[in-house]
């Protein structure tokens, strides 16, 4: 081997390892007091301030998000946000996999997109569809009120709704199509993530933890 192959082949395998790192992605799952828990290519890390997991360091962490130092760029995370690259930029919403941690109370809450616009998420297998409220859908622009109405049972009763199909819905770093949803009237605390959305994920809970293999 010459010493120009050899010094071809190193800066192959310098590119191929930075390449690598720029494919890895972090996000904010919870914050857990003095630690925060970092979702890092998928996987959950508890991670002190000051410490440096897999070349993300946490900076502080707060009630709503943290800044983390990658490769000497403070970078800050909002809880439950679409993860970055360990290149410091936003991800395309192509991944393949969710994980959630739950609350206390054993529910998993996390933060998202409708259509590009935030919100709120708790999931529930029992929906048939994602429930949103009026409130939420005249927050984020959605036209319900052109959808389809119709009725549906909740615990206040039978209520009237709008059935709506949503462009886009996201998760972490995991973007869906066309998805089915319903409006309700009145105001409520998240969008339920029913299975109109699960149904598109293998899912598997491992105590606290749920994680979503997508399907299709």
């Amino acid at each position: 081997m010459t010493k120009e192959f050899a010094r071809v082949l190193l800066a192959a395998a310098i590119a191929t390892v930075a390449a690598a790192a720029q494919a890895q992605s972090v996000a904010l799952g919870g914050n857990l007091g003095s630690r925060a828990l970092l979702v890092i290519d998928g996987k959950p890390k508890q991670v002190a301030v000051g410490e440096m997991v897999d070349g993300v360091r946490l900076v502080s962490i707060g009630a709503d998000g943290a800044v983390v130092d990658i490769k000497g760029k403070r970078v800050p995370l909002a809880l439950g946000g679409a993860p970055v690259s360990l290149g410091g930029t936003p991800s395309e919403g192509g991944g393949d996999r969710i994980v959630l941690t739950a609350d206390l109370g054993g529910h998993f809450y996390s933060a998202g997109n409708i259509n590009g616009r935030p919100v709120r998420f708790i999931v529930d297998t029992g929906a048939t569809n994602i429930a949103i409220s009026q409130s939420d859908a005249d927050r984020i622009g959605l036209d319900y009120k052109s959808g389809e109405r119709g009725l549906s049972s909740t615990a206040n009763g039978v209520v009237p709704i709008h059935r709506v199909t949503l462009a886009s819905v996201r998760v972490g770093d995991v973007q869906i199509y066309n998805v089915q949803a319903i409006v309700l009237p009145g105001t409520m605390s998240h969008v339920l993530l029913g299975n109109s959305f699960l149904n598109r994920f293998q899912m598997r809970r491992e105590n606290t933890q749920l994680t979503l293999d997508r399907r299709y």
